[in-house]
């Protein structure tokens, strides 16, 4: 398991003064604006009411009731946003999934998930998409309420709710035929996929999660489990309510049909082959590779990375990832944190890097081009005027050295700011 280190001399500023906010001016050495490869210099960031409202010189801003942020040597970004979490699980080698499912009570998972997005927030992440609340049934609707009313801090949660799963397919599992035990997801078939959408979105899911394929096989491996046009009726109910689908798939005949029937995003795609990325291209369909989440996996069963020969699981999505990149797929930042440690997710974009991704395109993935797959791209993702001010700083250079996003110096959410002072 790897750890999220420094973090425990953050303190909480706000910068609210009275009824109104004051402005303030950040001035970072550089900023990395969500969208070009080359870093901007000799600029200041003035934002007021929670926006930007301008980015020139320093001598260009009205200083004279502005609270002024120096940042030398740092780099200002956007704030980081996380496609694949899971605020609702804890690390596997803490305690396993059917555990977690089945032993812990929702309140206690709850609880959990303020400390998992309280870390997330302070590693620089301000958006998260979360893909399920693995059987703790519309928790995760609850979580977010609570981040909106400012209850809890961390960062924006976007949510899937219960997730859909194939009839028999999804776990825990094992149990005697009379032993009936709550599911990860919640199972639907073609008779009722309609009903089922209809009422997570009724619930607060602000997309669909859909399983295509699962470990249900003769042999426990990842196999299909909807038909294109059931996906279809899931993806075009969801698309009624002006929400989106994504799908969990691993497998390359799942990704085929998830494809087809109209999803956004792909997560895992472990055994994606060439020509399923090329159809994904094609389709205009992103992919969430969940790199850390493998790794993560791989080492609970014993794994030791840079000693001897890489697992099955490793080799997969290190070929699924040159394949990809071939394809020219357009690459999601999703790391499925939850598998691992919270707070750890820019994992995920160090091994993005690792696997051959241009360091310039893994923070792209991070900010503009994961803002616009939640469909925020005017809201969030840039430093550019008129977008909300989430935003956070680094030291050094992000495009040289990926693991500066590790640590980093300042996030800022509208009118507060949480720094290492």
């Amino acid at each position: 398991m790897k750890y999220l280190l420094n973090f425990v001399v953050i303190a909480w500023i706000s910068v609210q003064a009275g009824p109104a906010a004051a402005d303030i001016i950040l001035v970072p050495d550089a900023i990395f604006d969500g969208t070009s490869s080359k870093l901007i210099t000799n600029r200041a960031v003035l934002v007021s009411d929670g926006r930007i409202i301008q980015i020139a010189n320093l001598d260009k801003l009205d200083q004279s009731k502005a609270q002024v942020i120096l940042l030398p040597g740092q780099t200002l970004m956007p704030g980081l946003i996380d496609l694949h979490s899971h605020v609702l699980l804890h690390p596997y080698d803490e305690t396993n999934w059917n555990d977690q499912v089945l032993k812990e009570s929702w309140a206690e998972r709850a609880l959990r998930a303020g400390n998992h997005l309280k870390a997330t927030l302070e590693a620089g992440y301000t958006t998260l998409r979360d893909l399920g609340s693995e059987g703790a049934g519309y928790v995760d609707v609850g979580v977010k309420q609570a981040l909106q009313k400012g209850v809890i801090p961390g960062p924006r949660l976007i949510v899937a709710g219960k997730a859909i799963v194939a009839t028999g397919s999804y776990g825990p599992k094992g149990f005697a035929e009379h032993v009936n035990v709550p599911l990860g997801a919640e199972p639907a078939d073609a008779s009722n996929l309609v009903t089922v959408t209809r009422d997570q979105i009724g619930h607060g899911a602000d997309f669909i999660k859909v399983y295509a394929d699962y470990r249900w096989g003769p042999n426990g491996e990842a196999m299909p489990t909807f038909s294109v046009s059931e996906i279809q009726t899931i993806v075009e109910t969801a698309r009624s309510s002006g929400r989106y689908t994504v799908a969990h798939a691993s497998s390359p005949e799942a990704m085929r049909r998830a494809i087809l029937g109209g999803v956004e995003t792909i997560e895992h795609g472990t055994a994606g082959t060439p020509e399923i990325f090329q159809l994904m291209k094609d389709k205009g369909v992103a992919w969430c590779p969940t790199l850390a989440a493998g790794e993560a996996i791989a080492e609970y069963q014993g794994w030791r990375k840079g000693e001897g020969a890489d697992p099955k699981r490793i080799i997969d999505q290190k070929s699924s990832f040159t394949a990809a990149l071939k394809a020219g797929v357009t690459m999601c930042a999703g790391s499925d944190v939850g598998v691992f440690d919270h707070g750890d997710n820019a994992w995920e974009l160090e091994l993005m890097v690792e696997y051959g991704m241009k360091p310039g395109d893994v923070l792209k993935s991070a900010t503009s081009i994961n803002a616009g797959l939640l469909h925020m791209a005017d809201q969030i993702g840039q430093v550019k005027i008129g977008m909300l001010a989430e935003l956070i700083a680094v030291a050094g250079n992000p495009i040289e050295d990926i693991s500066v996003l590790r640590k980093p110096t300042l996030v800022m959410q509208g009118d507060i700011i949480f720094n290492r002072n």
